[in-house]
């Protein structure tokens, strides 16, 4: 493929006609992912062991459908190859001639996010992280991490935890002995007499 991840591109059909973007990621099958060009959204439902989300993705569009960004003139071009000197080729744009060379590939702002939030874990709560995502309203919504989150029954004093507790912590008058006298125990075993 004449297209490679970091190029700056510019869309000629569909939704997003005119927008420019970086190649994120070329797949093998003649597709590829822009940054910022057919967003998709997801929603998530929630279950019992993470909260529900919406994402914001972009989806693959072909190849067909973009163009690079002649470095020089930053309008659209074909792509053709020369050999150099050493017998290997490079990539150049048709309309100026300037040699195309791939950028740097953008990293995704929700990964750095998701980063901060690992990197505060892992600082066993030590941070509060607060998360903030623009809505389409273009308010923010924050999501802020609380650290070390205890049960709300821990606190109550009941359950094996609550024992635990009790038996690292020595009360003293506990220390003395509560256990039943011998003359209000039962023997074990019963003996009847039947008839006289």
């Amino acid at each position: 493929m004449k297209l490679h991840a970091g190029d700056s591109v510019v869309v000629i059909s569909g939704k997003d006609k005119g927008k420019t973007g970086k190649i994120l990621k070329v797949l093998g099958n003649g597709r590829l992912i822009v940054a910022d060009i057919n967003m998709r959204t997801k929603h998530i439902k929630s279950q019992p062991n993470r909260i529900g989300q919406i994402i914001r993705y972009e989806a693959s569009l072909d190849a067909s459908n973009v163009m690079i960004l002649d470095p020089k003139t930053n309008k659209r071009s074909r792509i053709g190859f020369e050999r150099d000197e050493k017998g290997g080729k490079k990539r150049i744009a048709k309309r100026s001639g300037e040699v195309v060379v791939a950028g740097k590939v953008p990293e995704k702002k929700e990964e750095e996010g998701k980063k901060e939030v690992k990197e505060a874990k892992e600082g066993k709560g030590e941070k509060v992280i607060k998360a903030t995502k623009e809505t389409k309203e273009g308010k923010k919504a924050e999501r802020v991490d609380a650290p070390d989150k205890k049960a709300f029954w821990k606190g109550l004093g009941f359950g094996s935890e609550a024992l635990e507790e009790d038996d690292l912590k020595e009360i003293p008058h506990m220390k003395e002995d509560h256990s039943v006298p011998d003359q209000g125990r039962t023997t074990d075993s019963f003996t009847h007499k039947r008839g006289g």
